[in-house]
């Protein structure tokens, strides 16, 4: 491998374990009953091993490698950019533009050809048309309400987060299979037996 290939390589990976100090609204609970925010480098690897258990139980055929591909790029852009809380209106509303230059910094600094492999991942990520695109997004939103159900709710407690929220983000990733529509269903269940979110369903 060419010196500067290397260098580019390392230095975008230096770049890349900064995902880990990217804190998202989530809660992990710790072993003394306590909480902390959970990190997007955790998020991504806890939707990764959701899709690597539920990929064979979908109805479509997918290539589980490349939705992997993307579940490890596709948050990459929050070290520039930031998380944006999915209920978070104001800060949604500009998270396309300050991600899409994010995206310009973070996957610039890799050597042009794995640059625009990774860069395409995202893009296929975010356009959400491709059967991997689609599983993948599915993953990523169940994470999240899993992640906000494991905490008892706090982040949608905090943000007077209700139901009627939360159907624009879930309905979509619930309509991907009924996998996850069975298990999204199921985690509404125990939301609202926690009383972990307000309205009803």
């Amino acid at each position: 491998m060419p010196p500067d290939r290397a260098a580019s390589i390392l230095d975008f990976l230096a770049l890349a374990d900064r995902l880990k100090t990217v804190e998202r609204r989530g809660r992990v609970v710790l072993a003394d009953g306590t909480t902390r925010r959970e990190n997007s480098a955790e998020h991504c690897w806890s939707l990764a091993l959701i899709g690597t258990l539920l990929h064979a139980d979908v109805a479509a055929s997918l290539d589980l490698g490349r939705a992997l591909m993307m579940v490890a790029v596709h948050d990459l852009v929050e070290i520039e950019a930031g998380d944006t809380f999915a209920y978070d209106t104001a800060g949604r509303a500009t998270q396309a533009a300050r991600e899409a230059a994010a995206a310009e910094t973070v996957f610039g600094l890799l050597p042009e050809d794995l640059g625009a492999r990774l860069r395409a991942l995202w893009e296929e990520f975010e356009a959400g048309e491709t059967p991997e695109a689609r599983f993948a997004m599915a993953c990523d939103r169940m994470q999240g309400f899993l992640q906000n159900v494991l905490s008892g709710g706090i982040a949608w407690k905090d943000h007077g987060v209700t139901v009627v929220d939360t159907l624009p983000r879930m309905g979509p990733a619930m309509e991907v299979d009924a996998v996850f529509a069975a298990l999204i269903g199921r985690l509404y269940d125990r939301a609202a037996e926690g009383g972990l979110l307000g309205g009803a369903r």
